[in-house]
C-alpha cells in the first residue's frame, strides 16, 4: 500500500513525518520501518513520526516514534518540532496546540520569529524510572565501561538519557563508548549517549548516539538531557544555546517539577508516496 510522507529535519536530525490522522492505518512492521529508512530502499530517515487522531479531545493529535533500526521509543524532541510545524502550517491561527505522545501530553506554540518550542515534560532523576540500575538517585554515577571508569548523569526525558562531560567533543571516542554505554548493563532498555563540552554557563557543544540509531547530527531529547545535568551540576543557567553537528537549538529549565522547553527549527526537504507492503 502506497502511503504519502514528509521528509523533514530538524538541526539536521531526519526526520520522516507519516500523517494518518485520516486514513488511520496502523505503522508497518520493524522489518518494514527498517526498509524504509535506508535511502537504499526508502526515503531513508533517523526517526519516523506516525501521526494519528488523539484519543484525548485536549490533544489535536497524537504520534508514535520509529527508530531506523525499527524499534518504537518514547520520545523524539526534533520528531516533535517537525510534527507541531505541519500542524500549524494547516491552520495560521493555530499557534498554540497539545499533542498526545506515548511520553504523555506535549505543548507546542510557534514562536514569534517563527521557531518551534515544545514541552518537553519534566526531567526523572529516579533510578528506577528511567531505568538504570542504582541503589539511589544522584548528580553523579561512575560507571564502569570497558575497565574504565566514567564519571555520568543519567536522566529520563520520557526516554532514558547518559551524559558523559568531556573536554572537546570533536574528539570524544563517541564511535567506542557510545554503543558501549548504550548496551551497558546497567541501563536495562538500553539509552541515548550524549557527549557534551561546556562552553560557558550559557553554551555548549554537543553529540549524541542515539538509541537504535548510532550518532546523529542532532537530538532534542538529548540536548534537554544535556542541559538538565549541566545544570544539576552548577555549570549553567536556565537558558542554554545547544550546538550540534546539525545546527542550533535552544534549552530552558527553571529547575525543580518545571517543564524542560526545547526550541528549534523544523524543515520541510521533500515530499513522497512509499510502500508499506513487507
Amino acid at each position: 500500500m502506497q502511503v504519502p510522507y514528509l521528509r523533514m529535519h530538524g538541526t539536521g536530525n531526519l526526520i520522516l513525518v507519516v500523517d494518518q490522522r485520516s486514513t488511520k492505518l496502523a505503522p508497518p512492521t520493524a522489518n518494514v520501518i527498517r526498509k524504509l529508512a535506508d535511502a537504499a530502499s526508502g526515503p531513508g530517515f533517523d526517526q519516523m513520526l506516525w501521526v494519528s487522531p488523539a484519543t484525548d479531545d485536549a490533544c489535536v493529535a497524537s504520534y508514535r516514534v520509529f527508530n531506523s533500526d525499527g524499534s518504537e521509543v518514547e520520545q523524539c524532541g526534533n520528531g516533535i518540532l517537525c510534527v507541531a510545524r505541519l500542524l500549524a502550517s494547516e491552520d495560521d491561527h493555530a499557534q498554540e496546540f497539545v499533542l498526545q505522545s506515548p511520553a504523555g501530553h506535549v505543548a507546542a506554540r510557534i514562536e514569534p520569529d517563527g521557531r518551534v518550542a515544545v514541552s518537553m515534560g519534566t526531567p526523572v532523576f529516579e533510578p528506577c524510572q528511567i531505568p538504570f540500575d542504582a541503589s539511589e538517585a544522584g548528580i553523579i554515577y561512575p560507571l564502569d565501561v570497558q575497565g574504565e571508569n566514567i564519571d555520568v548523569s543519567v536522566v529520563s526525558m520520557g526516554n532514558p538519557h547518559c551524559v558523559v562531560q568531556v573536554a572537546d567533543v570533536a574528539s570524544a571516542p563517541l564511535g567506542d563508548l557510545g554503543p558501549a554505554i548504550e548496551h551497558h548493563e546497567r541501563f536495562p532498555q538500553l539509552t541515548n549517549v550524549e557527549f557534551m563540552t561546556v562552553i560557558d554557563q550559557h553554551t555548549i557543544d554537543l553529540r549524541v548516539h542515539e538509541r537504535g540509531v548510532g550518532e546523529t547530527r542532532a537530538c532534542g531529547t538529548g540536548a534537554c538531557a544535556a542541559v538538565v545535568a549541566g545544570q544539576r551540576l552548577g555549570l549553567l543557567q536556565q537558558h542554554v544555546n545547544v550546538r550540534l553537528p546539525g545546527g542550533q537549538v535552544m534549552v530552558s529549565w527553571r529547575g525543580g517539577d518545571d517543564l524542560v522547553w526545547l526550541s528549534g527549527n523544523a524543515v520541510l526537504i521533500s515530499e513522497g508516496m512509499m510502500e508499506l507492503e513487507d
